[in-house]
Parts: structure tokens; C-alpha cells; sequence
């Protein structure tokens, strides 16, 4: 594969992500329960497709191999699907996505901490930076509904922060059977709370279908691309194509349904942004050190 279609694939993997946000807005009256639910099945069949083509008729090898970490990961997956549903579902898009985007300077902390790995000066930088849009964003919803859709937005990040670390723990390069793991213990998880009463999984037919067009296209359909294209594309620029999902998804809800967000969500999230920016630019220009 050449290195510009790499760059296409990750690209248009953003651009999918990017629309969850719409879709998210097109679902009625399902619980994040039971869209969790939904969106993981949809999720399987393309995830399964995909790692069986891959593995060459041999997905089960596949998940085997990536052991406890594969466990570990995809039990973190299932905070970071679970938050940024109930996150969306609470609060603007705009602020779920932006907050969302503090995930790789959150993973360098982890994994200072956890494996000792080595953070730049510049990164503790970019860290402080988006601490301070993360702070202005959050500081006028400091009660109610909306705080609680930070929280989500952060698990979710934290989620997808430790996800990252549980790989780098067993140096896994292979993604997607961590992926289809969280998406099996998601529907576990879902189908218990349901049956404990909690949340019905009964939803509308429209309900389920958008939801599990969200698993099957938006999101696997993109973790099918960013996998193709990540191959041929360096992970520091792998960071910044990434982040077209965040810059993406409230231009969606505002151009189609007409959803707008606070200054100080759009202030703090330039911060975020521009904090995870300069860490990826700064990565991309210097070579990988010992211990990184």
C-alpha cells in the first residue's frame, strides 16, 4: 500500500467517526444501555468478517493471541463505549468530542505511571495545555446533567487511554481482536443490567437500526480503514489524522440539525486540541527515544 492511500483510509476512518455524533442524535428514546447493546452487535459481524479475511479463516487464533492484555483492553473498551454514549446523550456533541480529545496526552500519563515509559518535557507541555482547556470547558457545568456528561466523556477518554496501555503492556500490534473482545463484554454487560431491570434492551426498530448502523459503519467501518491504513502511515501521524473526528463532529450536528455549544466549550476545546496538536507535531519531527 502506498503511503498516500494509508493516509486516505485514516482519514476517511476519521470521517466516519466523526459522524457518530448526527446518528447519535437520529435515536428516539433507547437508553445508553441499550444502545451500547445494539451498536456492539452491529459491531460483530464486520469486526468478525474483517479478522477472519486477515487471519486467514483463523479468528479465534487471533483473539487467543492477545491474552490477558486482549482482556484487560477490552474491558476498558467497554468504559470508553459506554461513556461517550451517555456523554452524548447528556451534554452537546461538541463538548463529548473535545473532551474525548485528551485521550493520548491521558495514555502518556498512564503509561508514565504503569510502564515507566518516558514523557518528554514538551508532552508534560501539551499536557498542562489541555488541562487548562479541559478546566475551561467544564468550570460553567460544574452541577447537574451536565457535569455528568463530562464525567462520561472522560471515562470514555480514560477508557480509551487505558486500552492503549493494556497494548503497549503486552506490546499487542493487532488492535482489532481487542476491539471485538470489548465489544463482547459491552453486550454481556448490557444484557445483565437489562436483566436486572435496570434499562429494557427493547427498543424501537428505528431505534436499533440506527444504532446498529452506528456499530457496523461508523465505527468498525473506520477501525477497518484506520487498521488498513495505519499500516503504511507513522503512529505520531496517525494522532493528528485522527483528531478530523473531532473537528468534524460538531460541524455535522450543527450543519444538519442545527446543535451549537457554548464559547467556552469552543475555547476549551481549541486549547485540547491545540495541546494534542503540538505533542503530535512535536513527535512526528523527532525520532523515538529509549523508554517512548
Amino acid at each position: 500500500m502506498r503511503y498516500g492511500v494509508g493516509v486516505l483510509m485514516v482519514a476517511m476512518a476519521g470521517v466516519l467517526w466523526s459522524l457518530q455524533g448526527l446518528v447519535f442524535r437520529q435515536i428516539d428514546a433507547a437508553g445508553p444501555w441499550a444502545i451500547l447493546f445494539w451498536r456492539s452487535i452491529g459491531m460483530l459481524p464486520v469486526l468478525m468478517g474483517f479478522l477472519v479475511w486477515r487471519s486467514s479463516g483463523h479468528p479465534l487464533a487471533a483473539i487467543r493471541a492477545v491474552g490477558i492484555a486482549g482482556v484487560l483492553g477490552g474491558l476498558s473498551l467497554v468504559g470508553a463505549f459506554g461513556g461517550i454514549i451517555f456523554a452524548i446523550q447528556i451534554t452537546t456533541v461538541a463538548n463529548a468530542v473535545f473532551l474525548l480529545a485528551a485521550s493520548p496526552l491521558l495514555t502518556a500519563l498512564l503509561g508514565w505511571m504503569f510502564l515507566g515509559e518516558r514523557v518528554r518535557k514538551d508532552t508534560w507541555f501539551a499536557i498542562g495545555i489541555a488541562a487548562a482547556g479541559i478546566f475551561i470547558m467544564v468550570r460553567e457545568n460544574l452541577a447537574g446533567g451536565a457535569m455528568m456528561g463530562n464525567i462520561g466523556a472522560l471515562i470514555s477518554a480514560l477508557g480509551f487511554s487505558v486500552f492503549t496501555v493494556t497494548l503497549r503492556w503486552r506490546r499487542l500490534g493487532d488492535t482489532l481482536p481487542v476491539v471485538l473482545i470489548g465489544a463482547l463484554f459491552a453486550i454481556a454487560l448490557a444484557a445483565l443490567i437489562s436483566w436486572q431491570g435496570a434499562e429494557t434492551l427493547r427498543i424501537s426498530l428505528p431505534d436499533r437500526l440506527w444504532s446498529m448502523a452506528m456499530g457496523a459503519v461508523t465505527l468498525s467501518g473506520g477501525m477497518v480503514l484506520y487498521t488498513l491504513g495505519s499500516r503504511v502511515v507513522p503512529a505520531a501521524e496517525l494522532a493528528l489524522l485522527s483528531l478530523l473526528e473531532v473537528m468534524l463532529a460538531p460541524v455535522w450536528v450543527w450543519a444538519f440539525l442545527g446543535e451549537t455549544a457554548s464559547v467556552n466549550t469552543f475555547v476549551g476545546g481549541t486549547i485540547i486540541l491545540i495541546g494534542v496538536v503540538l505533542n503530535g507535531v512535536v513527535s512526528a519531527r523527532r525520532p523515538a527515544l529509549p523508554g517512548v
